[in-house]
Formats: C-alpha cells, structure tokens, sequence
C-alpha cells in the first residue's frame, strides 16, 4: 500500500507553508533522513527529511505552491517493490488531502506572464539608424533616463538633438520641449506578500490595535564603552593567529544586548509578557535581536544572555545573523524570547520608537551614536551620545518599572566594566 507523504508543521504554530522545491522526482528511491523537500515557513526555508523509505510513486503538490495546509497529502511512496499500479485506485487516508497535481510548470508560466500595461509604447533606446537626430551621448542619456527622443525639442544644429536638450526634459519632469509628460506606461509592479509578510503584518496591525504603548527615552553617554570595545578589539587583532583573523569583533549593539539583560536581571519585573490569566515573569533572560533580511525582518534569540560574556554574545549574534539571512535558523532559534532590541543606528536615524512584538512586554529602540554639546560642571563638553526608547506593554509594565529599567540599563552602558565582571 502506498505511504503518504503529508505537508509537515515545522513549528507550534504554523498552519500552512509554501512547497519551495522537491530535491526528488518520480521514480527515484529514498531512504529514511534523506532530504526529500524544502518548506517555506513564514521566517525560514527548511529542509524535510523523508521518514519511511521507498520510491517516490507519484508527487501532487509541485514546486513553488503556495499555502499547502498541515496534513495536506503532498506526494505518495510506492513500497520496495510495489506496483506503482496500485496509484490509480488508491484513495488518499488523509481527511484534508488534496490529489489534484499542481504542475511545476505553472508557476513558470505565471512568472512569464506580462505585467498589464497601457496602451502606450515605453520610451526605447534609438539606434543609429532611428529616424531622431540625435547625439549619441544624448542617446545614451536618454535611455539612462527613460526620456523619449521623440518627444524632445532639438537644439543642435539642423536642429539635431543634443545632451542639454535631453537634461532639460529630465528638469523638465520628462518632457522635452513638445508639451508632452512621458511616464512609464505600468503603473506598479506586483511583488506578492510571502508567508512572513503576511505574519509581520497581522503580528503588528495585532500589537497597535490591542497593546496599550508608552514610550520612555533616555541618553546615554558612550564614550567610556567605545574606548573599552576599542582596547578589546584591538587586543584581538594583536594576538590574531596566522591567518591575521581576530577571534573576535566587538560591536556597540553586543554591548548593549549585555547591558541589557544585565538590567533585565536587575529589574525582573520588565522581563515580563501578558495573558489574560496571568503577568507571565521569565525566570531567563533571552534576549531578540532584530535582524533585516530580504522580504522583512527576523528576531533570532540571544538566550541566557546575562550568563555569556560580550565577545559570546557577539560571536553568537553573527552566526544567527548570517544563517537567518539564509532562511536556516531553527524555529527555537527565533520562536519565544522575552524582551527585543531593534537597532536602526546604522542607518543614521538619531532615534525612533519600535513597536511591542506581542506577547513580549517591552521593545528597545537603539538610535544612532552622535556627538553632541553637553554641560558638565558649569562647561560645555562633547560627548559621544546615543538615544535609547523604550517601548512598553502598560499592561504588563508600569511607567515607573520602565524608568527603572532605563536607569539600570544607562548605568551599565556608562560603566561598561561592570559588563566584564
């Protein structure tokens, strides 16, 4: 009798995943733990290792399919030696089986299909031979500018179409003398909302429709730690081996993603999620970290981050950076986490406020480092300063929690010593 193969849940809480790609074909024998598939989850692509073994009969879910349901029969296995005969009366064991065969080709075909457009022609690039006087540097700026030469007054001589004529229709928001707006003729391109889009979505449209959200901001003086993160980094690059790579790279984010579970662990109570039965408090620190990858953003975990030293934790982030850019994080590796850290700094914005990542409590907003005017004693010094805002559940943290939080939090990025006891 031949063996379902159903569409696996790969986490808790998934419901439905897109059918990347088939790694097998019809025909082919397979063994138990043999990679046999790839799943597309709302955060990752995942390996499926086959459980039983046999030769892959007939396969009803081609590659590329979208929200293939848990439990949905996806292919069949024929037992060694089994008639693949038996597949034309065979009726599916699974209650939510779907046996119409999706053709791989499909999804092909719809990647062919032309975007819908008006009916007039987009600007093209003029040969030698086009009808249109013109320059060949106008030319070539025309078509970097998506200016039709057509529609551009010429100025040259025997009124031959010059570079300036074409800058101008560029000024001139693309038309060129003639009185006429070039715009592309398709309005918008599509691009469909994967699987963790539409969860990023329903996540935070969730969060602003249901949690209560103040916002604390405090500065902190960095400083003392960049000196501290310098002498360490170039410690490491001393005593780099043979290949001259340092053990290490310590970065402003490891050690606020320290200071931080270390305030955690001193203010327990904003370690905290909602339900509606209870305040849940965690008894560890574990710690996400937001990570941009292509098509959204993914939170792996930094956990028992008050126990892990800042080169750890620094080491651990960029392997779970790199592998979640990847799609090859374990759902345990993202899934939980009691507190986040987005960190935008990088990009230069000076501060902003993120949004609670439910059922989590609070969300920790890290600005950009600046140099600012500060007063000390009486004088006017320069400071290297950073804008940190907390975002709060008031349902699970109270005003006065938070400040206590961020005081706690200041002290330790102000003392970075106190991170190396």
């Amino acid at each position: 009798m031949p063996i379902e193969i159903l569409m696996p849940a790969l986490s808790p809480t998934m419901t439905e995943g897109n059918l990347a790609k088939w790694t097998v074909k019809v025909g082919d024998k397979i063994k138990s733990g043999q990679v046999i598939a790839e799943i597309e989850t709302d955060k990752a692509t995942m390996e499926v290792e086959a459980v039983d073994e046999g030769v892959v009969g007939k396969i009803l879910v081609g590659d590329g399919t979208e929200g293939v349901k848990v439990n949905q029969l996806i292919a069949l296995l024929l037992e060694d030696g089994e008639d693949k005969a038996v597949l034309d009366s065979y009726k599916p064991k699974a209650a939510a089986a779907q046996v119409a065969a999706q053709a791989p080709e499909k999804k092909e075909e719809a990647k062919a299909a032309p975007a819908a457009t008006s009916a007039s022609p987009a600007p093209q690039a003029l040969s030698a031979g086009d009808r249109v006087k013109a320059s060949p540097l106008a030319k070539r700026v025309a078509v970097n500018e998506g200016i039709d030469l057509r529609m551009v007054a010429g100025t040259g001589p025997h009124g031959r179409i010059v570079k300036d004529d074409v800058l101008k229709a560029v000024a001139m928001g693309g038309t060129g003398g003639k009185g006429r707006v070039l715009r592309n003729p398709t309005e918008f391109t599509k691009i469909p909302n994967n699987n963790m889009r539409k969860v990023i979505a329903r996540r935070l449209t969730e969060s602003k429709q249901t949690v209560p959200h103040f916002y604390l901001t405090v500065e902190c003086e960095l400083d003392k730690l960049l000196e501290v993160r310098k002498e360490i980094n170039f410690d490491a690059e001393a005593t780099a081996g043979k290949d001259k790579k340092p053990a290490y790279k310590l970065s402003v984010n490891d050690f606020i993603i320290k200071a931080t579970a270390l305030a955690l662990k001193k203010v327990p109570t904003a370690n905290a999620s909602w339900s509606d039965e209870a305040i849940l408090q965690y008894n560890n620190v574990d710690i996400s970290v937001a990570v941009a990858i292509d098509g959204g953003l993914i939170t792996p975990i930094v956990k028992n981050a008050d126990q892990k030293t800042v080169v750890t934790i620094s080491n651990e982030m960029k392997d779970l950076a790199a592998r979640a850019k990847t799609g090859k994080l374990a759902p345990e590796e993202f899934q939980g986490g009691g507190f986040s850290i987005s960190n935008l700094g990088m990009f230069g914005v000076k501060q902003f406020a993120a949004i609670v990542n439910p059922p989590q409590g609070c969300i920790l907003a890290v600005g950009a480092g600046e140099e600012r005017a500060v007063v000390r004693h009486g004088k006017i010094e320069v400071r290297n300063i950073v804008d940190l805002t907390l975002s709060v559940d008031h349902r699970v943290v109270d005003g006065a929690v938070g400040a206590q939080f961020l005081q706690a939090l200041k002290h330790y990025i102000e003392n970075p010593s106190l991170m190396l006891l």
